[in-house]
């Protein structure tokens, strides 16, 4: 199949997730087309089977803000048109599916049909979308697609229960590459970071206020106080300076390191002992996922889909939004030496049930339901 892949370019799930599909789907060896207006962090660089399209931006005198969805639809219709796509599968509503659905009419003026399927991630529902100024056209894009996927029970529920959705909605959940997210040998950074066998916490996520991070740094103070610990965050985001402040003005500098956006996130998860998610919302939690990848157990809330990756007393522990007493005292039994291997074992166990190789099948069967459904010519 040839697939274009439409997504925000950025360290932010969505756009991991649409990435990493589509460098599964080309060593499977479909064509795959990103078109964006950069090119995606996580996209495989040299293989025969990925191109990437940018979206050219102009702007004119005329515009307070660029058109950028006129301008992403225009290059679906070229992208489509030129490479002969038999789908579009966009990830992130706003404002994707709306472009795709402009884009696949201006196909069909053309005698060409090429369908989309929209992959909906979480607060381009349970946030953005909600907003009165953009909820119409997030529930028609929605409706008028051609085929749903959310990441999660929990996020397909919420997208039934705030717009009047018509269509069926799948559950494909987010997916770990295992050869990429496992458990390294990088003893000697551990050695460099806890010195004298402290045990390592990691948070990371994109430092927005949903993520609750403020809850992440009680529940380590708290920890500081009855055993050996140090704790590494990554990520980016409007509230990194304000933890920062946060965290200068409680002097914690000397055991909380900021190591910003990383890359090779796996090296660090591979030295890391616990992970903390303490969100108010969480479609998935793609982070924890892969933390669980690297053996690292987990310390969430109960927000949203994290109850149907985090298993209670197994992989780790969940607790109520801002519970910080119960999430200090879940990490100490973790934390435990007779407990932390068990633990550990379990995280990758559950990690192995959403290797690539389980889900990308999902998506390839609902691309070949949804190709196949497309209208005769002048239907």
């Amino acid at each position: 199949m040839k697939i274009g892949i439409v997504c925000y370019p950025t360290f932010g799930g969505s756009g991991v997730v649409a990435t990493e599909l589509g460098n599964a789907l080309a060593r499977q060896g479909h064509e795959i087309h990103f078109i964006t207006y950069d090119q995606p962090t996580r996209m495989a660089l040299f293989d025969e089977n990925i191109y990437y399209h940018k979206v050219d931006i102009r702007t004119y005198p005329l515009f307070e803000y660029p058109p950028y969805e006129l301008a992403l639809a225009s290059k679906m219709v070229n992208v489509a048109k030129f490479e002969q796509l038999d789908l579009l599968h966009v990830h992130y509503a706003i404002p994707h599916a709306s472009a795709a659905y402009m884009a696949r009419e201006i196909l069909k003026t053309q005698e060409l049909y090429v369908p989309f399927i929209t992959t909906l991630h979480g607060t381009d529902i349970t946030l953005v979308g909600k907003d009165e100024s953009y909820a119409p056209v997030v529930t028609f894009s929605i409706n008028q697609s051609d085929g749903v996927t959310t990441v999660s029970q929990s996020l397909r529920a919420d997208t039934y229960e705030h717009f009047e959705i018509t269509k069926q909605i799948e559950v494909i959940p987010n997916f770990i590459d295992l050869t990429r997210f496992k458990k390294q040998q990088k003893e000697h950074f551990k050695k460099a970071i806890c010195p004298k066998g402290e045990r390592l916490i990691v948070h990371t996520s994109n430092f927005r206020k949903v993520k609750r991070i403020d809850d992440a740094i009680k529940v380590f103070c708290r920890l500081r106080q009855q055993i050996p610990v140090k704790m590494l965050l990554i990520g980016d985001g409007p509230e990194r300076r304000r933890i920062e402040q946060l965290c200068q003005d409680n002097d914690l500098m000397d055991d909380i390191r900021f190591l910003g956006k990383l890359d090779a996130i796996e090296e660090v998860l591979s030295v890391a002992d616990l992970f903390l998610m303490p969100s108010e919302k969480e479609s998935f939690g793609l982070a924890a996922l892969e933390a669980m990848a690297c053996e690292v157990p987990v310390i969430s809330s109960n927000a949203g889909g994290l109850p149907e990756l985090n298993i209670h007393g197994v992989t780790g522990f969940m607790s109520d939004v801002g519970d910080v007493d119960d999430m200090v005292k879940n990490a100490l039994i973790i934390l435990q030496d007779d407990k932390l291997p068990e633990f550990k074992a379990n995280a990758l166990k559950r990690a192995k049930e959403f290797d690539v190789h389980k889900i990308r099948p999902l998506y390839e069967a609902m691309y070949e339901r949804v190709i196949a459904s497309v209208p005769a010519p002048n239907n």
